[in-house]
């Protein structure tokens, strides 16, 4: 029997915050009837998704870590979300979230992880599953610490105004600090929009 190859193909890829950014922001959201999809949310996935983009979640979940509810509550909440998705016919192709918390963590999972955004571990776990093309990559988020990690990830950073982003983006206009962001849109829609103008 020949050895053949196994020929990895890079995906681009538009890794995605969940919280603020692809559903209302909701304090330590566990519960499928608080998940609710913000305005525009399923469309502009669904555009960038037959562009050939694979969409992928990462997600900080420190409410397991504060024993606030469980992993298993995370997993059903993100089937969930895909079930809410596949009725505008387009859905996420897989999810990643950190569980740990370095301060306020509880047994196991009170730990300084890699996993916790600005840190890249949920991007290098994708990067397992789906080869990443860096320079075809997107992360988009509504805090700076989504665009950081996307950053120090290597791919090109969104920030979006839903949730806390054009706050952020405020005070970094008033401060006329350089941003550290590659991009603003007001939301996903528009960032959607901004990525297959760039093609």
């Amino acid at each position: 029997m020949e050895n053949k190859t196994v020929e990895h193909t890079l995906n681009k890829v538009v890794f995605l915050d969940r919280d603020g950014t692809l559903n209302e922001e909701v304090n330590y959201l566990h519960k499928t009837g608080d998940m609710k999809l913000l305005p525009g949310v399923p469309q502009a996935l669904k555009k960038l998704k037959d562009a050939g983009y694979k969409l992928i979640v990462v997600t900080n979940q420190a409410g397991v870590a504060r024993g606030y509810y469980t992993e298993e509550d995370v997993k059903i909440l993100h089937q969930y979300m895909n079930q809410l998705l596949e009725k505008d016919g387009t859905q996420i192709d897989a999810f990643y979230y950190c569980p740990h918390h370095p301060l306020h963590g509880i047994g196991a999972y009170k730990k300084v992880c890699n996993c916790r955004k600005p840190g890249t571990g949920m991007f290098e776990m994708a990067e397992k599953d789906f080869p990443v093309d860096k320079t075809a990559s997107y992360m988009i988020g509504d805090k700076l610490l989504d665009t950081e990690a996307g950053h120090r990830f290597g791919v090109t950073s969104i920030l979006v105004g839903t949730g806390y982003g054009a706050e952020l983006h405020k005070e970094q206009q008033e401060k006329g600090e350089k941003p550290s962001y590659d991009h603003y849109a007001e939301d996903l829609g528009q960032a959607a929009q901004w990525i297959l103008e760039r093609k």
